[in-house]
C-alpha cells in the first residue's frame, strides 16, 4: 500500500493510495511504504489507483449517517450506560461541547478527503515531476472526484456551516495554521461547481457498481440546492434523473436493506463497504473498510438456532417510539425501520430467540435497515460488516423533485404525482394518496421525508433547514444547535472562530 504523508487541518494524516471501495478494487495494506511526489501519479494506472484513494473516505464518514438520526427525533444514543458512547450521548441529549471525539474525527476524515481529492487536482494537467500524462476516459475519471470533493465539502457544511475553504492543492501545515473559515455561500458556490463539472465529464452508467455517475451528481446537486433554499435550480436538475427512467422503486421495500439488494434498480449512489479486507483496528474503529455502524446497532447479546439470522451488538442508535408512531397502519416500511425485537421473536417461535434488553434508554426497538447479520462480517467481525450505506435512493429524488417543485412555486400536481409514488410503493394501493396542495403538501412531502429515510441520516439536517428542529427536539436551542461545534482542537492549533453558543 503506496502512502504520501499529508498536511491536515490540525493533525498530520497518512494518505492511501491503495484505498479501498467494495465491488470494484481489493489491496492487501500490509505492504507499506512511503513515496514522494515525484515518484507517483508517473501512469494511468497511478491515477486510477489514487482516485479510488479518494473515495476511502467516505467509508470513514460513517458516523455521520448515525448522528443524522441520533440527533433528531428518529432515535436515541442508548448503549450499556450514560456513560457508554458519550460523544453520541451529549448529541443526542444537546448538552455537547467543543470536545467530542466523534465530531473531531468526522471534521478530519472530511478534510482528508478534501486533501485527496485537491492533489488529483492540484496534478491534473502534469504530474508532479511537470509531465502530462494523458489517457482515454481521464475526464470522466475526474467527474468522480470533483463529486467527492462537493461531498466531503457538503458534510463539512452542513455540519458546521462557514468552514476553512481550498481548492486546487493539499493543505500544508502552514495552511493549517492561518486559513480561516470561509463563508459557506462561497463553499455552497465551490460545491455547485464541481457538481456541473462532475455532470457534464461523468456516465449515467458505470461499468463497475458503486463508482459515482451522472445521476449520482445530478441528485447531490439537487440536494445542495434545496438546502441552498434555490428550488426552481432543484427541480431543474432533478426532473431529468426521473425523466430518463433509468431508475424502479423496488416492491418489497425491507428487500433493499438487504445484502442483496446492494446496488440494486433504485440505488442512485451508496457508500461501499466490504468484510473482504483483512484490515480491521480496534485503535481506527472506523477506518477499516467494514461499516462499524452495523455493530452499533445491533441488538445486545442476541442468540437463537443456526437458522435465526441476526447477530449481536451493542445497543446503539435506536429507534424511538416517536418514530414509530409516526407510521400509519400498512405502511410496510416501519417494521424494518423500527424493528421490534419482541414482536419478531414472537414470530419465529422455532428460532428460540433469546437476548439482553437495551440498558440504556430502552426503546424497545432497533434499526433494521442495518442490523448485524450472520455471515456478513469476517476478522474481527464488530469492525467488518459489508452493509453498504445507501446515501441516495430513487424515492429521495422523487421527494426531492416534489419539495422543489412545491416551494419553488412549479406545478404542484406533478409534485403530488412524485410523492404518491412513493406511498403507493409503501403501502401498495392508492388509498394512502395525498391530495394536499401549497403549505400542506409542502408539510407532507417533509413528512414523508421522515417516514421514507428514517434512520438513513437524514432527520436532523432536514429539521435544521427547514426550521422545524426547534420545535420538534427537546433540549435543542434555535441559534446555537443548528451547527455543530468546531473541534476544539481546530480552534486551539488553528485559530478558527468558535461557532455561536459553543
Amino acid at each position: 500500500m503506496k502512502q504520501i504523508y499529508i498536511k491536515t487541518l490540525g493533525m498530520v494524516v497518512v494518505m492511501t493510495l491503495l484505498g479501498s471501495c467494495k465491488k470494484f478494487v481489493d489491496y492487501n495494506p500490509h505492504e507499506d511504504f512511503v513515496v514522494t511526489d515525484q515518484d507517483y501519479l508517473k501512469s494511468e494506472d497511478d491515477y486510477r489507483t489514487m482516485v479510488i484513494s479518494a473515495y476511502t473516505p467516505l467509508q470513514w464518514l460513517n458516523q455521520v449517517t448515525v448522528i443524522g438520526d441520533i440527533a433528531s427525533d428518529n432515535s436515541v444514543a442508548g448503549g450499556e450506560s450514560a456513560s457508554d458512547v458519550v460523544p453520541l450521548q451529549q448529541i443526542d441529549d444537546f448538552t455537547l461541547t467543543a470536545v467530542n471525539s466523534t465530531l473531531e474525527d468526522l471534521w478530519k476524515v472530511s478534510y482528508e478527503g478534501v486533501n485527496r481529492a485537491n492533489y488529483l487536482f492540484q496534478y491534473k494537467d502534469k504530474n508532479p515531476a511537470g509531465q502530462a500524462v494523458n489517457f482515454n476516459g481521464k475526464d470522466a475519471l475526474y467527474g468522480e472526484v470533483y463529486f467527492l470533493r462537493a461531498y466531503y465539502y457538503f458534510t463539512l457544511v452542513k455540519m458546521w456551516g462557514d468552514v476553512p475553504f481550498f481548492v486546487d492543492k493539499r493543505l500544508n501545515l502552514t495552511d493549517s495554521r492561518s486559513l480561516q473559515r470561509s463563508p459557506k455561500a462561497q463553499v455552497y458556490a465551490q460545491i455547485e461547481q464541481d457538481l456541473n463539472a462532475a455532470i457534464a465529464a461523468l456516465p449515467t452508467v458505470q461499468a463497475q457498481k458503486g463508482r459515482i455517475t451522472k445521476y449520482a451528481a445530478q441528485g447531490l446537486l439537487g440536494k445542495v440546492y434545496l438546502y441552498e433554499g434555490k428550488f426552481t435550480q432543484a427541480s431543474t436538475v432533478l426532473e431529468p434523473i426521473i425523466t430518463a427512467n433509468a431508475f424502479t422503486l423496488v416492491n418489497d421495500y425491507a428487500s433493499i436493506y438487504l445484502a442483496a439488494g446492494e446496488n440494486g434498480p433504485e440505488s442512485v449512489f451508496e457508500i461501499q463497504y466490504t468484510n473482504g479486507s483483512p484490515y480491521y483496528n480496534w485503535g481506527g474503529a472506523t477506518r477499516g473498510q467494514g461499516n462499524y455502524s452495523v455493530q452499533q446497532n445491533g441488538i445486545r447479546g442476541i442468540s437463537g438456532s443456526a437458522a435465526m439470522p441476526f447477530a449481536a451488538g451493542w445497543s446503539t442508535n435506536l429507534p424511538t417510539q416517536n418514530l414509530a408512531s409516526a407510521y400509519s397502519a400498512g405502511d410496510q416500511r416501519k417494521d424494518i425501520t423500527a424493528f421490534d425485537i419482541e414482536a419478531y421473536k414472537n414470530a419465529h417461535p422455532e428460532y428460540a430467540i433469546t437476548y439482553k434488553v437495551a440498558p440504556y434508554k430502552n426503546t424497545g426497538l432497533y434499526n433494521g435497515k442495518y442490523l448485524p447479520r450472520k455471515g456478513e462480517s469476517s476478522g474481527q467481525i464488530e469492525l467488518n460488516y459489508l452493509n453498504n450505506f445507501r446515501i441516495m435512493r430513487y424515492s429521495e429524488v422523487l421527494l426531492m423533485a416534489a419539495e422543489a417543485l412545491n416551494r419553488g412555486g412549479g406545478d404542484d400536481g406533478k409534485a403530488l404525482g412524485y410523492l404518491n409514488q412513493v406511498r403507493r410503493r409503501a403501502f401498495k394501493d392508492t388509498n394512502h394518496d395525498v391530495t394536499a396542495s401549497g403549505t400542506a403538501l409542502k408539510q407532507a412531502i417533509w413528512d414523508e421525508r421522515r417516514l421514507e429515510l428514517a434512520m438513513d441520516g437524514d432527520r436532523f439536517f432536514d429539521l435544521v433547514r427547514t426550521g422545524q428542529a426547534a420545535a420538534k427536539l427537546a433540549g435543542f436551542q434555535a441559534g446555537k444547535h443548528e451547527l455543530f461545534p468546531i473541534p476544539q482542537q481546530e480552534v486551539t492549533i488553528s485559530g478558527l472562530t468558535q461557532n455561536a453558543g459553543y
